[in-house]
């Protein structure tokens, strides 16, 4: 399973907001086996969000879309998606007897534009803070905020599946470059992934089938210089 994730925010293109949220998901998408393709970082506008909904949505499996849900000025991310699918924003009633049961909010507590969202999608209730989410064919949109985008994407956690591969790494006390000759080997004779991270160390991540990550990764520590030997 392939997907995309789209983050919505002019303060994470303008750095005063670090985007947890891509990171976040990449694990656990990764952790459940789905590849993520593409992480695409638009400003609160309905014609970007709209735009990049409508590419991804037929390049992908599925495209999970966080940031801008609520009723203020910036948040446009429902109005976008519904234009990307070419309907109109309604206000859903399983929205409304959801909040009035759990958080005991009345139709007049909340502020217009609330419990908005495309017609026909299915709702994703919020159980952290109050705007919902919702699914509306492959398009999963999610808030922005780190522990309501968390306990949301739990809910359909299970409608992401692929097959989980197994995952090593080899820490190298030597400089990347100098590990080329290895890293083409490494391809050579086993069939995984090879990824490099260099830091105080660089760190090689192997990643495939278990038995033959397994064997690349003995493979790569009996031919490499590992951190603390001289």
């Amino acid at each position: 399973m392939n997907v995309a994730l789209v983050t919505v925010g002019d303060e994470l293109l303008a750095g005063d907001t670090v985007n947890t949220n891509a990171a976040w998901l990449g694990r656990r998408l990764a952790e459940r086996g789905v590849t993520v393709e593409r992480v695409t970082t638009v400003p609160d506008r309905t014609d970007d969000i709209a735009e990049v909904v409508t590419e991804y949505r037929e390049r992908y499996d599925a495209v999970l879309v966080t940031g801008g849900l609520g009723p203020t000025h910036d948040d446009v991310t429902m109005a976008a998606v519904a234009r990307a699918f070419g309907v109109d924003l309604i206000e859903s009633e399983s929205v409304l007897e959801w909040l009035a049961e759990n958080g005991g909010y009345s139709r007049q507590d909340l502020t217009e534009g609330t419990s908005h969202v495309p017609e026909g999608a299915r709702p994703l209730h919020n159980d952290v803070g109050v705007a919902p989410g919702c699914v509306i064919g492959t398009v999963y949109v999610l808030p922005g905020v780190p522990s309501e985008m968390e306990a949301m994407f739990e809910r359909v956690a299970g409608e992401f599946d692929g097959e989980v591969s197994h995952v090593e790494f080899v820490d190298a006390d030597e400089p990347e470059s100098g590990l080329l000759d290895r890293f083409e080997a490494l391809r050579e004779r086993f069939e995984v992934k090879v990824g490099s991270y260099p830091g105080e160390h660089v760190r090689v991540k192997l990643e495939g089938e278990r038995e033959e990550v397994e064997r690349a990764a003995a493979w790569l520590r009996a031919n490499v210089t590992a951190p603390g030997e001289e």
